[in-house]
């Protein structure tokens, strides 16, 4: 730990050296450096970045739009490379940081911005584009984004290959993709304020584009915000009912990557796949509210332990009953044991009047199952669970969401990477090898003319 600490933390100052060679220029004696434009640009940067130093009325955690790149590329458009890198300086160790170490993580955002911005303006100025004016500015601005962006994304990656010593493949997979796009329209919203700047209406004109751009920014933060906060809250769930039900660990991730495979297939609007990852990641959260020697028994169940076990539907809408962002995936947490033909509980529904999205959770859920290893029973092969779940189709499961399960894994496959309860490392399970590998399934069902051992 202390050497990964350490490691880090000469990281840091090695770029931080590296962006104070960058601005040290600018800061000379007859450098020339336009000392109002870097001063005011610093000013409206510190000023994006001052809301989320204190709380919303009320108490609140803010949510901001963080440092603002627009404004950042403003300055490599209209800067030499070293006044430009200045900038990004104040605003970043004043910003707000949410896990400590504080000074550190400042100094960090601090030098990446400041050698991501120097690097925007010199191929900015090496391809002529303070020069310029519409069209010929636009390629020099793209080209300007893009330098920035790789730059950026380069010391991202790097970071997390010191502190959390992940393979470099890794650690850059995906980075530079996801930020370019953003990173060139901040490009070109930049240009189109330095544009203005330069223009007979000065920088006046500039601010008034400012506004509404960082209120667009702060609205897309803010969503973000709430959709992380809404993956934070069914992680912890999930892992709650992991912990309480060990031997199926991992079954409601892949649930729900069964369910997503589904939702796809039938054409579902993109919100509602998302809803259905969350149903088929909680559909047994209900298992929190049933006795954990029921849950872990190792033997049949008693029929007094069986209706305890048939409530865990109805708990489980207890449970999520207050999170309203759940949407549907709370009447498919209390609907997925319903069977088609009315057998099902906890309310016997039939056909139709079982909700969609229970209909769908039902079959990822059986096939889950059936194809996850037990320390009961070998997982089966994926085609003889399709084949299963479609000779139970029509009675127990509705053959449209089976139809759509296969050809979902006609076209994707099936390669869960989450581990299954028999997997748990460590004494508990080591401590077991007594078990019969023919052991009859916890809830006490045959095996296996059913596939709804879940």
């Amino acid at each position: 730990m202390r050497a990964t600490r350490r490691a880090v933390w000469a990281h840091v100052l090695t770029v931080a050296l590296l962006a104070t060679g960058c601005v040290l220029p600018a800061l000379l004696p007859g450098a020339g450096t336009a000392w109002t434009t870097v001063g005011l640009l610093a000013g409206l940067c510190l000023l994006c970045e001052l809301p989320g130093r204190r709380p919303l009325p009320g108490g609140s955690a803010p949510i901001t739009a963080g440092s603002f790149f627009p404004l950042l590329l403003v300055a490599a458009f209209l800067l030499p490379p070293a006044a430009a890198a200045l900038v990004a300086v104040p605003g970043s160790l004043a910003g707000r940081v949410e896990k400590p170490p504080a000074a550190a993580r400042r100094v960090w955002r601090a030098a990446r911005l400041a050698v991501s911005v120097w690097a925007a303006s010199a191929v900015h100025a090496l391809l002529g584009g303070e020069q310029g004016t519409l069209p010929g500015a636009l390629l020099p601005a793209c080209a300007a984004a893009a330098v920035f962006s790789l730059v950026l994304t380069a010391l991202d990656g790097s970071i997390l290959v010191v502190a959390e010593h992940l393979p470099p493949a890794r650690a850059w997979s995906g980075l530079l993709p996801r930020a370019l796009g953003p990173h060139l329209v901040h490009g070109l919203a930049g240009l189109m304020m330095a544009i203005l700047w330069n223009s007979s209406y000065g920088p006046l004109a500039a601010l008034f584009v400012l506004l509404p751009m960082y209120l667009s920014c702060w609205v897309f933060a803010q969503y973000h915000r709430e959709e992380a906060a809404h993956r934070a809250t069914i992680r912890a769930l999930a892992q709650a009912v992991d912990i309480k039900d060990a031997y199926t660990r991992g079954h409601g991730e892949r649930v729900g990557r069964a369910s997503v495979l589904i939702a796809r297939e039938l054409g579902m609007a993109r919100e509602r796949v998302e809803m259905l990852r969350f149903a088929g990641i909680l559909h047994d959260i209900g298992k929190l509210g049933v006795p954990t020697r029921v849950l872990r028994k190792d033997g049949p169940l008693t029929p007094q332990e069986r209706r305890v076990i048939e409530l865990h539907p109805e708990y489980g809408h207890e449970i999520v009953r207050g999170i309203g962002f759940l949407g549907e995936a709370r009447a498919a947490i209390l609907h997925h044991h319903e069977r088609l033909d009315g057998s099902g509980y906890p309310y016997g529904l039939s056909g139709r009047r079982i909700p969609e999205f229970a209909r769908v959770v039902a079959v990822a859920d059986a096939f889950d199952a059936m194809t996850s290893t037990r320390s009961y029973r070998p997982g089966r092969p994926v085609p003889a669970a399709l084949d299963e779940l479609k000779r139970c189709a029509g009675t127990q499961f509705d053959p449209r969401m089976v139809r759509a399960l296969a050809r979902g894994l006609e076209r994707h496959g099936w390669a869960p990477d989450a581990v299954t309860g028999d997997e748990l490392p460590g004494p508990r399970h080591a401590a077991r090898p007594d078990l019969p590998a023919d052991r009859p399934p916890r809830h006490g069902r045959p095996a296996p003319s059913r596939p709804a051992e879940r």
